[in-house]
Formats: C-alpha cells, structure tokens, sequence
C-alpha cells in the first residue's frame, strides 16, 4: 500500500517528539510540520530533516489543503475547538493529541481497531489516561469497576506549557476517559507535577472498587494489559505486583520514554506520541482499503 499523507499542527514537545516517531512509519508520509513561531526548535529540526514547515498555524492546511490527508493536533485544547471544525470541513482525518475531547475517546490497546469506527476526529484522552485507562478496562473486564480513581505524577521538567495550562482539562477529560473507555461506573483523576532533582519518571496509582472480585483473573488481566500497551510503549511497566485487598485492587505503573526526542523520564509525553502514531496508522491503513 503506498503511505497516507500526514501533517503535524503543533510544534512544541510533543509534535517534535511525534515527528520522529513517524518518520519511520511504513504507512504514513509526514509531508509538514506546521507551528506559530518561526524560530521554534521545532520548526528548526523539522526542517533539518527536510519537511516543510510553516508558522501561520491552521492557515497553512487552509491555504495547502493537499498536505495531508491525516492532521494530528498537538497544540492546546482551546486551539483544537477552532482546529476542528475546519478540519472537518476540509474532509481531514484528526488525531487530537490535546484534551479538548471533540471526537471519541481511544486508547488502542483497549477495544477494537480505530479504523473500523466512523470518526474522522479520534481524541488522545491524556498522558494520563493512556497510561491508566488500559489497567481500569482490563479489571473491568473481569471484575466490574464501581469506581476508579488515577493519580499521575510526571516530573515538572516534562510538563511544559501546553501541559500546564491544560491541567484543568486533563481531570476532566481523564476522568470522562476513565468511565467511557475504562468501563468504570465512576471516575476520578489527579496530577501531579513532581520537581524531583534528577527528574522521575511517569508514576501512576491505579486504584479501583470492584463489585465481582476474583483474584486471579484481575492479575491475569492486568499482566496481559499490559504486554498489549508494551507494544508500542516499551517503557510501561508494573512497578510491582498489583496489590489486591477485599474488593480493593491498587495498582502501581511506571512509564519510561523511548528517547526519541524526549529525554527517558518523559515518559508522560512519549506514551501520548506513542499512542497518537499507532493510531494514525490505524486510520491510514483503514483509508488505503477504503480506496
């Protein structure tokens, strides 16, 4: 099958680190990296690597609607609400990497296979969320989530602006995640900026109720969780075994960045990249059956 063009709107942490990880992509081309700042470091490295750049934002795609066919946003949640509904009017596939939750929620090592969904604006959830929700679905599964609450604690030095001034959105939108792609019945999300010298990295506490415990089968489940989210995170793994107490399970998980751009205690980043590129390959693969 030949490549799906791509663009990438957003030129800061988290669409430099996404440009690198679909560089070596066998489906997707990236065709731009499209900022606001001309001078930013990542409009410099895009174009170090040959890709056209622009700072004009979404005028770019207005003005060169055949630069791609798939847009992933990796700007803000308010800028996204104005991203995309030009996006759907110009016929684009979206991959929101902001909170702004436009389109449904996924996660894809939970459910079926983006493509066969009929969304033209797949939405991130948050750092958080991916992190987190794949552990709530996989003891919903077995177990029956009454209420689920996440905590994610990142190291301030990978929090940048744009994650900082959507905290609000994050609690929002993971908590919404956490019910409508975990499966539980209530959720809960916090964050956490830790200042640590030397940084750490992604922690998440995963603490569920459950109506219908049994023991084995929620272990069994979360250990095959997350062998599905280790195949495009190697870095996500248990800190130590599940903690199971009554009808209580306490989960413990630790991300490490693949390095590409990011440093490795940015985990947090890297496992929304991660997360954005596999399903932008998802939805390309989807497009070239269609035509």
């Amino acid at each position: 099958m030949g490549k799906v063009k791509s663009a990438i709107i957003g030129s800061g942490n988290i669409g430099t680190d996404l440009m690198y990880k679909l560089e070596n992509s066998e489906v997707i081309e990236l065709t731009a990296v499209i900022g606001i700042e001309e001078h930013s470091e990542g409009l410099k490295r895009a174009r170090d690597k040959g890709y056209q750049t622009f700072f004009n934002g979404i005028q770019a795609l207005i003005d060169h609607p055949d630069l791609a066919d798939i847009v992933f946003d990796a700007t803000s949640a308010k800028a996204h609400l104005n991203h995309a509904k030009i996006l759907k009017e110009m016929g684009k596939k979206v991959v929101d990497l902001t909170p702004a939750a436009v389109g449904p929620f996924f996660s894809p090592a939970v459910g079926t296979k983006v493509g066969d969904e009929p969304a033209d604006n797949v939405n991130m959830i948050t750092c958080g969320g991916q992190a987190t929700i794949p552990m709530v679905n996989a003891v919903n599964g077995v177990a029956d989530v009454a209420y689920a609450e996440i905590v994610a604690t990142i190291s301030s030095k990978s929090a940048g602006p744009g994650t900082r001034a959507n905290i609000d959105e994050f609690t929002i939108t993971t908590r919404r995640g956490i019910e409508e792609v975990g499966g539980a019945d209530k959720g809960k999300a916090l964050i956490i900026l830790n200042p640590a010298e030397p940084p750490i990295l992604m922690r998440n506490t995963v603490y569920c109720e459950v109506k219908n415990m049994d023991e084995q089968a929620v272990l069994d489940s979360i250990h095959a969780m997350v062998e599905k989210v280790q195949e495009y995170v190697p870095g996500y793994r248990l800190k130590q075994e599940p903690l199971i107490d009554g009808n209580i399970v306490t989960i413990f998980l630790e991300v490490e960045g693949a390095g590409d751009y990011f440093p490795p205690y940015a985990g947090n980043l890297d496992i929304m990249t991660a997360a954005a590129a596999r399903v932008g390959e998802d939805i390309a693969r989807s497009m070239a059956v269609v035509s």
